[in-house]
């Protein structure tokens, strides 16, 4: 019994350790900047604008692995902007910060060139308008093609239009404090986000794209 107790001390001792050398993930965001009349959001899973940013948690020291990676995308010629806008470091929506892809069901990959631990991923879609984008959800997998082992990370697609299953996320309004979602510590070579257009358009934009994790 004695020694029962012990052990259950130890472990007790060690999980709140391990919690203990986590921290909460912060984004760093770029100054807000609000253009154009914006366009009414009616969606059913639409967050309140007010709904305070996740506690997303990973050890000290992790670092944005993103950053200068290689991007593709199902939309091979960009309507505005090039692909490598998306892993840049620049966070500001204006023109010349972000890239627009075709419309309809569209992702954009990043490689992060060998498998990771992801602890979080903060995402930046066009900002500099109030507007909230259809059907987002993030994959990850080791796997280019992500034919096989893809975790889930993120789903607001309510009504399985996009084909991956209902979403139990919740849709959100875009600003330039961007989205922080948990990595759910997957282990993954290639991240995928996929978008279906947005409440002003149907166009799919991208301005920044930061994974967090360590090798």
């Amino acid at each position: 019994m004695y020694k029962r107790i012990l052990a259950i001390i130890a472990v007790s001792s060690f999980s709140a350790l391990a919690i203990a050398e986590k921290s909460p993930i912060e984004l760093e965001y770029p100054a807000p900047f609000l253009s154009g009349t914006p366009v009414p959001i009616v969606l059913p899973n639409l967050e309140s604008a007010d709904t305070p940013p996740p506690v997303v948690l990973a050890p000290d020291g992790v670092e944005n692995l993103a950053y200068g990676k290689e991007v593709t995308s199902s939309d091979d010629f960009p309507i505005i902007g090039e692909l490598e806008l998306l892993t840049d470091g620049d966070k500001e929506s204006e023109e010349g910060y972000f890239v627009e892809l075709a419309q309809g069901l569209q992702w954009a990959q990043i490689d992060l060139e060998e498998e990771a631990t992801i602890y979080g991923i903060g995402l930046w879609h066009f900002h500099s308008q109030k507007r909230a984008y259809v059907d987002v959800v993030i994959q990850v997998s080791n796997d280019e093609s992500f034919s096989g082992g893809v975790v889930t990370l993120y789903n607001n697609d309510h009504d399985n239009s996009a084909g991956f299953g209902v979403g139990k996320d919740m849709a959100y309004i875009e600003t330039n404090k961007g989205k922080l979602i948990s990595g759910k510590e997957a282990k993954a070579r290639y991240v995928r986000l996929y978008s279906d257009g947005n409440t002003s358009n149907e166009m799919n934009h991208y301005v920044e794209v930061e994974v967090f994790g360590s090798y």
